[in-house]
């Protein structure tokens, strides 16, 4: 029979398994840690009864992904729940922009923008699924849906700044500012569009859900899935050499590059292993947890009711901030996530008491302690938010980096979105999987299409793998 190793059971290691597994390989995921999932964890990281996501929390292209939509994941457990608001945007003025999954309800409360962002937003979230079906490929393919690709080509690769200057209001420029941070990287250079014009087209489609019980629900069923057909899944097995992964037919990793780069040595080619090397990552994350009693009391109610916050005000204030961020300077008032997963998914409370999930963009490798930035950024939207704090725990980027060595210098989205490496990462090849070792993949995140619980790098990296296989004449189906 044809097998496969697996090195990583974070949500790509675990889609390319289940792909591989659905189309006859036997296939065997290895996992150092002691639980299963990478980014897609969940914990109670805080006190008894609070349940905490580790890393990804909502999943607005993990619902939109073209792989997951064909695995039925439901069956196996996985249910989306959706908040009533996908996303807030405060000001200091009290006010905040409010993004829904319709458009039409977002434009509704954008003023004199309304029909702007109906605009820009309208036709990119009715063609969604046609982009994704050809941004969630890699960039060397005959595109699908060419009309829709070219019209989306211009705008994605642009600046930020440059499409914030469509909005008129300071409302709906900083909503997309918010968005178009996901980028982690400067929003004053070029392709920085790109993250956030497809995060709001996919969350105008599908909404921005959480997975009920949390992220480790996607790792559940898939997890669930793959055993189903036959794959087999060893936790607690380190791999440092490829004298540590069994023999096989084809090896995934779904690893960083300079992981990859570790274990598999010499028998890289050394073009693969220069480019593996010189792979950049990009800003970290300071992640702090809390445990709330009565929720985040905010200047603008509506903000209780959106499973996701940006602070960072202005446009112009979150583009200084990720600017300084990117040079390796750390903000006086960084730009923060805030998750309040709970309000789509109230089981993961207890009483009154709920988990807080927020995280600032730091410089990449960020010794400091970023903890009162983060609830100064809080309590500035929310005075009397420090009050209610009953617990809270910080994870800057050391202990994220120990926490899954894919997090490389507290990076959490798998290298740097750097205007080459937003669509030609991991290095330039016509098969970006391909380690150049025939057979051995890579297919984490540091792959196209980059980061996000969608699964779409490990998919991807399996269809390569498969390809492989059936030159080689390979028992697959």
């Amino acid at each position: 029979m044809t097998t496969a190793v697996v090195v990583g059971s974070g949500p790509n290691g675990l889609a390319a398994a289940v792909h591989l597994a659905r189309h006859g390989v036997d296939v065997q995921v290895l996992e150092a840690a002691d639980t299963i999932g990478g980014g897609t964890r969940s914990a109670e990281l805080t006190v008894p009864g609070l349940l905490h996501d580790e890393c990804s929390a909502f999943h607005p292209m993990g619902a939109g992904s073209p792989y997951l939509q064909t695995l039925d994941l439901e069956r196996f457990g996985l249910t989306w729940k959706w908040p009533e608001i996908d996303c807030a945007h405060p000001l200091d003025t009290g006010d905040a922009g409010l993004l829904h999954r319709s458009v039409e309800d977002t434009a509704a409360g954008l003023g004199d923008d309304g029909t702007r962002w109906q605009r820009m937003f309208g036709g990119l979230a009715d063609g969604f699924d046609d982009l994704a079906a050809d941004l969630m490929r890699p960039i060397a393919n005959i595109p699908l849906h060419p009309i829709k690709l070219a019209s989306f080509g211009p705008r994605a690769l642009l600046p930020a700044t440059v499409t914030a200057r469509w909005w008129r209001t300071e409302k709906a420029r900083a909503l997309f500012g918010g968005v178009a941070a996901h980028a982690y990287y400067r929003l004053d250079r070029p392709a920085t569009s790109a993250v956030g014009l497809m995060i709001v087209a996919a969350g105008h489609r599908y909404g921005w859900p959480v997975a009920e019980g949390g992220s480790q629900s996607i790792t559940a069923a898939l997890a669930a899935m793959l055993t189903d057909w036959g794959g087999k899944i060893t936790t607690g097995t380190r791999v440092r050499s490829p004298r540590d992964i069994p023999p096989a037919d084809v090896v995934l990793l779904d690893l960083a590059p300079s992981a990859a780069a570790d274990i598999l040595g010499d028998r890289l080619p050394p073009r693969v292993a220069k480019a593996y090397r010189r792979y950049r990552h990009g800003p970290a994350a300071f992640k702090v947890d809390f445990a709330v009693d009565g929720g985040v009391p905010w200047t603008d109610p509506a903000c209780g009711r959106a499973g996701t916050v940006h602070l960072g005000g202005t446009f112009a204030e979150i583009a200084d901030a990720e600017r300084d961020v990117a040079t390796g300077r750390m903000p006086r008032r960084p730009f923060v996530l805030v998750g309040q997963q709970y309000v789509a998914d109230p089981g993961r409370s207890n009483g009154s008491l709920h988990p807080l999930y927020a995280y600032a963009h730091v410089p990449h490798g960020y010794t400091g302690d970023a903890t009162e930035a983060v609830i100064t950024q809080i309590e500035r939207f929310a005075p009397g938010f420090r009050d209610r704090v009953v617990a809270t725990v910080s994870s800057g980027p050391v202990q994220l980096a120990e926490s899954n060595a894919n997090y490389v210098g507290g990076d959490i989205i798998g290298g740097a979105n750097t205007e080459t490496q937003v669509v030609l990462r991991p290095r330039i090849a016509l098969d970006p999987y391909s380690t150049g070792i025939p057979g051995t993949y890579l297919c984490s995140a540091s792959a196209p299409p980059g980061a996000g619980a969608h699964g779409m790098c490990g998919y991807n990296a399996a269809q390569s793998a498969l390809r492989h296989l059936r030159r080689a004449g390979g028992d697959v189906l």
